[in-house]
């Protein structure tokens, strides 16, 4: 899972030839350093991790109470939909939200670099101070920075605010992973009550470690865990959610 990996047991030359061979190599380079990965991978990691825990927490907590098979199912869907709609949405204007913000703040930076350059390009050279440059190469960056507006205003949106330009998220994209993923996963819970298993119970906690396991260790795809135990310390959260649950559900029937 995680790229490091890959250099175990290579000697220190061998590590430097393939990453001198990975950067000729656009998509090799991209196995090295997760290029291309990032929101959308994220949003289908823990969309699916949240829908697998929350739909099995709801299954549990109804089988504590021994609540019959279309309860489960009743449910479970409406948690399934309800929450990965919630869920969707939220990140959705989440995203939004902060796009509009960040689109608000290049206007002001645009604006500052076309009527105060001179504040503007005293920002520039305080920027590259900070990272070494003195004297005539300081004077020679500043001065093919603030040459092209369009690079001075995506410099000061880097070095001001912290944020690459062209790196925004789609919100559409970042809400319909969301749900997708929410949904999917969330639905293996209710996979044996949906098509009428026996021993629905036992074979939906099955189902659910296995895919909590499964779930856990892609998220060293962003983390950069060992796998094994990301995965299992998903399972484990999941675990404590779902006893948690049962247990909840058996008391409240055992009082009514």
């Amino acid at each position: 899972m995680n790229s490091m990996h890959s250099f175990k047991n290579k000697t220190q030359q061998e590590i430097i030839g393939e990453l001198r061979t990975a950067h000729k190599d656009n998509k090799a380079f991209e196995r090295f350093h997760s290029v291309g990965k990032g929101p959308y991978l994220r949003d289908m990691v823990y969309g699916a991790n949240d829908g697998i825990v929350t739909t099995f927490a709801v299954v549990a907590g109804v089988a504590g109470a021994s609540l019959d098979v279309k309860v489960v199912l009743i449910l479970g869907l409406a948690n399934l939909f309800a929450d990965g709609l919630s869920m969707a949405t939220g990140n959705f204007i989440g995203v939004h939200s902060e796009n509009q913000l960040l689109a608000k703040e290049r206007q002001m930076e645009e604006y500052e670099v076309e009527y105060v350059p001179e504040e503007e390009r005293k920002e520039i050279e305080k920027i590259y101070r900070k990272k070494g440059f003195t004297g005539d190469n300081l004077k020679h960056v500043v001065d093919v920075i603030t040459s092209n507006k369009k690079l001075w205003v995506d410099e000061m949106m880097i070095g001001e605010l912290g944020v690459v330009p062209g790196e925004q998220d789609n919100p559409f994209k970042t809400g319909l992973t969301t749900l997708v993923s929410f949904v999917v996963a969330g639905s293996l819970p209710l996979v044996p009550y949906l098509f009428g298993m026996g021993n629905g119970f036992r074979i939906a906690i099955i189902m659910t470690g296995v895919a909590l396991f499964i779930v856990g260790s892609l998220r060293t795809l962003l983390t950069r865990q060992f796998w094994i135990v990301a995965g299992l310390e998903m399972l484990g959260i999941g675990a404590l959610a779902a006893a948690s649950a049962y247990m909840i559900g058996y008391w409240i029937e055992s009082l009514v």
